[in-house]
């Protein structure tokens, strides 16, 4: 069974494998999710940047983007197979590039579709198959609509729905714009839960502060946060903490400790040190120094052979930490 009392929501360009091992350093109970990958990205492009991942990443599940049910059947086995948790199917992201391929929030215009491409993947794994959609999408935002997607899907073999609790337009606004202009109709999911009691129901949208969360907590099975935790990773602590009442095993420093030998193995690999200190950003929100810290992962991070030692003399000139790389 998996945990699913919070989640840190799938970000493209932001929840990679690297951002994954980091913010398990803080929790090893929130469950993780990856950036959206294409069906046709993982059937025919480089599958190990997609499915590499480390073993302490779990519980961790994959995002997966498509509509055709045999290619979702055909992905969805090779996830297994690398090791994944769970498949997610997105049903929610509005941009143009994605509905161009038939999949993501224009999908919700087509249940039966999303209901055959979930009962595909089933039949394929053995792992949880669920789905990642809106409350709504252009003027069809009634909960009937919304209520009679989730029927119709569940019917199909789906227990989990991860709900954006915003509509989606799906033309006139960028994504960025449809995480923020549509207004937040949280009492949706929550009328979900109530007359669907049997399905796992997870909120998404707008959650900032782990109050919040713990009020939706009271409605429904599991929240997911995604931006918060980008510019203030560190707010997992208070989760670990009020969540799942367990102290946690590290402070900002334990947490850049341990990350520092990945950070070395991940060079010699040949990953650029930019990417790996891309999540440390947010590390160290609100603690004086961290403009200085960055700014010393900017200037220095992208330089040829750049490695953990930058890390090490950004927290020492920042914070006077004294790091071992």
């Amino acid at each position: 069974m998996i945990d699913r009392r919070f989640a840190i929501a799938p970000m493209l360009d932001w929840t990679d494998r690297h951002a994954r091992f980091f913010l398990r350093l803080f929790s090893p109970d929130i469950l993780l999710y990856t950036e959206m990958v294409t069906t046709g990205a993982l059937l025919h492009g480089d599958r190990g940047r997609f499915l590499d991942h480390d073993a302490a990443e779990h519980p961790v599940a994959f995002h997966l983007g498509g509509s055709d049910p045999g290619a979702l059947a055909s992905a969805a086995a090779i996830v297994e197979a690398a090791g994944f948790d769970e498949i997610n199917l997105n049903v929610g992201c509005p941009s143009d590039r994605v509905q161009s391929g038939r999949f993501g929030a224009c999908l919700m215009a087509e249940p039966e579709l999303v209901a055959r491409c979930v009962a595909s993947m089933r039949s394929a794994v053995a792992v949880p198959v669920t789905v990642k959609c809106r409350i709504g999408i252009d003027d069809s935002d009634g909960y009937e609509f919304f209520r009679r997607f989730v029927d119709v899907v569940a019917g199909a073999g789906c227990e989990v729905f991860i709900v954006h609790a915003r509509k989606a337009w799906l033309k006139g606004l960028s994504p960025k714009q449809n995480r923020e202009i549509p207004p937040l109709r949280h009492e949706t999911v929550h009328r979900l839960k109530r007359e669907c009691g049997d399905l796992a129901v997870v909120i998404n949208g707008g959650l900032r502060t782990v109050e919040e969360c713990l009020d939706h907590l009271e409605c429904v099975d599991g929240v997911m946060m995604g931006r918060e935790v980008c510019q203030n990773p560190s707010i997992l602590f208070d989760v670990s903490r009020r969540v799942f009442g367990r102290a946690p095993r590290r402070d900002r420093r334990g947490v850049l400790d341990a990350y520092l030998p990945y950070v070395e193995g991940q060079r010699a690999r040949g990953v650029p040190l930019g990417r790996l200190a891309l999540p440390l950003l947010g590390l160290f929100q609100g603690v004086p120094g961290t403009r200085a810290f960055k700014r010393h992962l900017a200037t220095h991070g992208h330089l040829p052979g750049a490695g953990a030692e930058v890390i090490v003399e950004a927290a020492r000139r920042a914070f006077d930490l004294d790091l071992a790389a």
